[in-house]
């Protein structure tokens, strides 16, 4: 077995571009289960946690984007600020594993594992979010949509690296529920994160495993954004309840 451990963007790049069926470690909170119960053979790893830039992040606060690298631990997303920009990634960070695993694990290992109970990807589902890529062929961005393709698949290239994820910093309430079979340390049976957006007048809702991939709910986003009282913060129980029921009739 070979490690690399580079501590640059491009020394990552280009290691990853010269070894494109390499593995990309960075907390190796999944990784290491799977390498533990021989689920998976590890040949050659690439070692990203010392990159500089992928465990950077950006607040612009012209556009309301923020902008958070591949190697970003969740224990650093669970607080101040990232709580008052993206609560319902911030709350998701929260429910991932232990303190210890929420310490190595990140927001770039969660993308690229792509599992449907992934806790982070219902909020990144939501809030639209943008992945960033870098391989070969250059640097290239996909929205979260068209990011996540099956069950623990994505639309990552050979030699391509995750570099970050942008997301909006919208107006409005939002958060992240996850149900279990207890109340921590546990894989999600069900997650959800709902996202307003005061300014546009709608909501996005995004459901977690319980299908293929994050799910949104057209249905339920269309029901709350013709009778809510944006303003007020406000929606009436019938139409709170079709919703309800659309988001169920929403899950495979």
């Amino acid at each position: 077995m070979s490690v690399l451990v580079p501590t640059s963007l491009d020394a990552a790049r280009d290691a990853l571009s010269a070894n494109p069926s390499a593995t990309v470690l960075a907390g190796g909170t999944d990784l290491m289960v799977e390498v533990n119960e021989r689920r998976r053979e590890v040949v050659d790893v690439i070692a990203v946690d010392r990159v500089a830039e992928l465990r950077a992040w950006s607040h612009d606060p012209v556009s309301r984007t923020l902008t958070i690298g591949a190697a970003v631990t969740w224990s650093e997303i669970e607080d101040a600020p990232f709580l008052a920009w993206v609560p319902s990634l911030a709350q998701a960070a929260r429910t991932v594993g232990s303190p210890q695993i929420r310490h190595a694990g990140t927001i770039g290992g969660n993308l690229g594992t792509c599992s449907p109970a992934g806790d982070g990807l219902p909020p990144l589902s939501a809030l639209e979010a943008v992945v960033h890529l870098t391989g070969p062929g250059g640097e290239r961005s996909l929205p979260f949509a068209e990011f996540m393709t099956g069950p623990k698949r994505n639309a990552r290239a050979a030699g391509e690296l995750i570099t970050a994820v942008t997301v909006p910093v919208l107006r409005g309430p939002q958060g992240y529920a996850k149900v279990g079979v207890r109340n921590a340390m546990v894989i999600a049976t069900a997650g959800v994160a709902l996202v307003c957006d005061a300014d546009a007048g709608g909501v996005r809702l995004a459901l977690g495993s319980v299908g293929p991939v994050i799910l949104r709910c057209p249905e339920a986003e269309a029901i709350v954004a013709a009778e809510a009282d944006f303003a007020a913060g406000r929606l009436a129980e019938p139409a709170l309840r079709a919703a309800a029921e659309a988001a169920r009739a929403a899950a495979r």
